[in-house]
Parts: structure tokens; sequence; C-alpha cells
């Protein structure tokens, strides 16, 4: 069965906010990769939760891709309206970073009878690793796989580009407040 690229596009529409053709398909592709490897459909985007951390999580892991992506994209804007050109934001980049900055959870996860658990190669990996990994396949600019791997704690200890600390502090604006 092919992949329905439309039917992505629809869940994910910030998709369609990436002005380079090329990049956009990209994403695409790393998304149909992601999705394919970790047997889950589009559909089930919107039943996964976006963390294991929080008991009874009500938050699907497309209402948290989507909701990290549209803050990051504000803050974006905040900064360049602020700041001009002494901070030079590639919204591309920012907005492929955002969208696939938990594309590894999909290998990340599994469905077992009792709910949603780690993967053999979630235990294995974290979904920052997974991310990444799959963007290699894909040949993803430097700068969005970067932004992935360093989102989460893996990259507390290293320097983040401007769009990385934007997404790191968009996911954590996404996380904490339900982190009770």
């Amino acid at each position: 069965m092919a992949f329905d690229s439309a039917a992505l596009l629809k869940k994910l529409p910030e998709i369609n906010l990436i002005v380079d053709l090329t990049l956009r398909e990209k994403v695409v592709k790393v998304w149909e990769e992601a999705l394919l490897r970790g047997g889950w459909t589009i559909e089930d985007m919107d039943k996964i939760p976006f963390t294991l951390l929080i008991k009874e999580c009500n938050i699907s892991f497309c209402e948290h891709t989507r909701g990290v992506t549209k803050t990051a994209i504000a803050m974006a804007k905040a900064i360049s309206e602020t700041y001009h050109e002494r901070i030079a934001l590639n919204m591309d980049y920012l907005t492929a970073g955002a969208i696939l900055h938990d594309v590894g959870k999909l290998l990340e996860y599994k469905k077992s009878e009792s709910g949603y658990v780690k993967s053999r190669s979630g235990e294995l990996l974290r979904h920052p690793f997974s991310g990444v990994m799959i963007c290699g396949k894909f040949d993803m600019p430097e700068e969005v796989v970067h932004m992935i791997a360093t989102h989460a704690k893996e990259g507390d200890l290293g320097k983040r580009i401007a769009e990385g600390y934007i997404i790191n502090h968009a996911d954590f604006a996404n996380f904490e407040p339900f982190h009770k």
C-alpha cells in the first residue's frame, strides 16, 4: 500500500509552511519511514501518548508535535521581530526541526496489551538518537539533525544553534505544564 502523504499533510499541516520543497519532501519521507519502521499508521498519531512519563497522558503525539511546532514558530517570529538580523533564524530549518523533533518516538514506543510502552529499540535508544538515525537516511540538513539530536536532555551538555534553543524551550513549554 502506498504512503498517503496527503493524509500526513492533513494531520501535520505545518509541514506546508516549509518553503523549500526539497526539504518539505525530506520531512515527509522521514515521517513515512518512521511510521513504517514503527509499525504505525497516520491515524495512530492521534492515539499514541506524547510521553510515557505522564501516567494516563491525554495529550497525543500529534497534538504535542503540532504544539511544539506552533510554539517554536511563534517564538522565532517574536525573536526575529525584536532582534532583526542580529539573530538570523532559518525558518524552514526551524519548522522542519520542530515537526521532526520527536519522530524517533515512533521507534521508541510500541503498543502492548497493557498500553503504550518502550519498544526494544526504545530500551536501547532514546528518540533523539533514533530520530537522527532516520534523518540520516534522507540526507536531512545537518542543522535540522542537530535540532532533533539536541532538543531533549541529551543536548544539555553541548552547544545548541539558535533554532535548537528555540525547539528545546518550545518542547519543554509543551511538556512541563502537563507533568504534575
